[in-house]
């Protein structure tokens, strides 16, 4: 005879597994935790060696050779890592930050690229909050970084200020970005509107990894009907952290002042049929232009009730961003030349 499941058998289940799932996750990151305040540790005894005794290039070829014969299991111990390790400590020079900052939650891998991409602390340490919050894969990190987000991010033209209460505006204000970075579509400048909007959607993985984290996908060219007149909207999603639509209008042309008009009379046709009042906070619209004159915007959005904010977006920076500077490269050709001579001093 087989035994009946129980009623509730399959949420016990789902609860089990959740609890499963985040206790490995709690493991792995105290695991990671401890490795990355290793690494430091070890950082931190080359740097006070080398400042009480004259420690070269063979030293750390040394070191690491010796690191590897004991520890023949364990990644991690090239010359190289040995240097990243010594920056490390030079970075976050504090030993607490390794527990206790946003740096601590983040792969090793994702410490190397803030360390070699940036040179300004401030950034590292506002790139690693970012990563260690959203849990970036590191080929994001990188885009994120190439691409300047810090500078993106927030900044859109809008007349959010004016439009919704105080407290809501600056929400909604950090939603926005300004570019948009979307060369992933690979399409020429020179594609049409429908053409740009149908790679967004086709895309939709990426587009919304460059909208940021929250929005949701709600549909492309939404109808609506209004007392017998068609409107079509652009691209429509949803906002599942501040809980409002954003309609999002693209124009492959510089910004024109009726377009902003326009892109007001789509927010305030979502905001009285999709939103609930009691549930979602007011809709806003975001266009998206190839060009634009900010000072022409200024006065365009201060003519519209309803908040909408302008950025562009550019189908190229990725690309031309992630050029390295010439600081960079000689660092990287120094180290592979340091790399080249340890091994081979190691050999002998």
């Amino acid at each position: 005879m087989t035994d009946l499941e129980p009623t509730d058998y399959a949420a016990t289940l789902e609860e089990i597994k959740r609890r499963v799932h985040e206790a490995r996750y709690r493991v792995q990151r105290q695991a990671n935790n401890e490795m990355l305040h290793l690494w430091w540790s070890i950082g931190r005894t080359i740097i006070d060696r080398q400042a009480q005794e004259a420690w070269g290039t063979g030293v750390l070829a040394r070191l690491a050779a010796d690191l590897r014969a004991e520890f023949p299991t364990m990644k991690g111990f090239s010359p190289a890592n040995l240097r990243y390790m010594r920056r490390f400590a030079i970075a976050w020079p504090d030993e607490t930050a390794i527990r206790q900052q946003a740096v601590g939650e983040l792969p090793w891998s994702h410490v190397i690229q803030l360390l070699d991409k940036l040179e300004d602390q401030t950034l590292r340490d506002w790139y690693a909050r970012k990563d260690a919050q959203h849990q970036w894969a590191r080929a994001m990190l990188i885009h994120q970084i190439v691409t300047r987000l810090h500078e993106r991010e927030g900044v859109a033209s809008s007349n959010f200020r004016v439009a919704l209460e105080q407290r809501d505006s600056e929400l909604a204000q950090q939603i926005t970005r300004d570019p948009y970075v979307l060369d992933f579509l690979a399409v020429d400048s020179d594609a049409a509107e429908r053409d740009l909007e149908g790679r967004l959607v086709e895309r939709i993985i990426e587009t919304l990894r460059e909208l940021g984290p929250g929005f949701a996908f709600v549909g492309r060219q939404v109808h609506f009907e209004v007392d017998g007149d068609d409107f079509y909207l652009d691209l429509l999603f949803f906002h599942v952290e501040q809980l409002r639509y954003v309609v999002i209008e693209l124009k492959t042309t510089k910004f024109d002042p009726r377009d902003a008009g326009q892109l007001g009379f789509y927010v305030a046709l979502v905001d009285d049929r999709l939103r609930i009042p009691d549930k979602h906070q007011p809709t806003v619209g975001m266009l998206l232009v190839a060009e634009k004159n900010e000072t022409v915007v200024r006065y365009a959005l201060a003519g519209t009730a309803q908040p909408v904010a302008v950025s562009r977006y550019d189908l190229t920076a990725s690309a031309q961003a992630a050029l390295p500077a010439e600081e960079t490269l000689t660092r990287v050709a120094l180290e592979v030349a340091a790399d080249t001579v340890e091994e081979d001093a190691t050999a002998q």
